[in-house]
């Protein structure tokens, strides 16, 4: 006989504004504990030093994780010039210095070689596995992993602010996979005077912004409250909220509990038959499946269950 499953079967996404000092892992644990959630998982791991989006899937929002991950992410970030750090952030130990400091249009004239498709090296800290271990885990032991260059997208990289001589904010629209850190350290050492992060922020993670984040402060305070359950609820967005980019079908009754059997359905209306590629099913304003469009037919792919 199965055990039942501990916590509420509660479903859907809420955009968490992650504070300063906090691992993703343990933001991630809070939030659960908060809902009392069946599941929970997020979307794109943020560094402790880091604060901003971090999207947290409880219940069957878990799985269209996926997604999230693979969508480009929005980042605001200050770079201190003079010295690179082994975590290449302030967190870490100083491994080389310089006196010289870039100006403005020094640092700018360098942007365009830091944008589109770039090779990069991950961070040596960072959550890279390697033969097994992460990467980060290697390196506090005393080890430093050798991590292979890979190519990711950035997007748009531009400077913002020049506060003083040291300093400078960047903004930057990355795809899946790129590391804001390895992004300064480059560029420091692009312009021969090093350089390391010093406050980062991510603004977007696909569909999840700002404007839609809550603090966990404001949820720890409203867990104390008689009515802690409806204030939370409401902080929570749809389970398809993360499917933004995918086609949408919507499905009769009928149709919908054949999808729900695991059964294809065939797609009514004129532009039926041309449809193709990932999308997602709904029925009545419920997520039914993601599935694939082919040949006018609906084939589900993974189902969920949100009663």
């Amino acid at each position: 006989m199965a055990r039942p499953k501990r916590g509420n079967p509660i479903h859907g996404w809420l955009v968490l504004d992650k504070p300063k000092g906090m691992t993703s892992t343990q933001a991630v644990a809070i939030v659960k504990q908060l809902y009392d959630a069946q599941k929970a998982g997020h979307a794109g791991t943020l560094d402790p030093l880091a604060t901003g989006i971090l999207p947290i899937a409880l219940g069957e929002a878990t799985k269209t994780c996926a997604f999230a991950v693979e969508s480009e992410k929005a980042y605001r970030f200050t770079v201190r010039w003079g010295a690179e750090t082994n975590t290449d952030d302030a967190e870490g130990e100083v491994v080389k210095t310089s006196d010289r400091r870039p100006s403005p249009a020094e640092i700018e004239a360098i942007l365009p070689r830091f944008t589109g498709e770039i090779s990069q090296v991950p961070p040596t800290f960072s959550a890279i596995k390697v033969n097994g271990e992460r990467a980060y885990d290697l390196a506090r032991d005393g080890e430093i992993p050798v991590l292979e260059p890979r190519i990711v997208l950035i997007e748009e990289l531009k400077a913002v602010e020049f506060p003083d001589e040291s300093t400078t904010v960047f903004e930057a629209i990355c795809g899946k996979g790129a590391y804001v850190r390895a992004l300064a350290r480059d560029m420091g050492r692009e312009l021969g005077c090093y350089g390391h992060v010093t406050e980062l922020r991510r603004t977007r993670v696909g569909p999840f912004s700002e404007d839609m984040a809550v603090a966990l402060s404001d949820l720890q305070e409203a867990s104390k409250l008689d009515a802690a359950m409806d204030f939370l609820k409401v902080k929570l967005l749809p389970v398809e909220a993360a499917l933004e980019e995918l086609q949408r079908i919507n499905l009769s009754p009928a149709d919908a509990s054949r999808v729900r059997r695991g059964q294809s359905v065939l797609i009514r209306g004129r532009d039926a038959p041309i449809l193709s590629g990932e999308a997602y099913a709904m029925s009545k304003g419920q997520l039914v499946a993601l599935g694939e469009l082919t040949k006018g037919e609906f084939r589900p792919t993974r189902v969920f269950n949100l009663s």
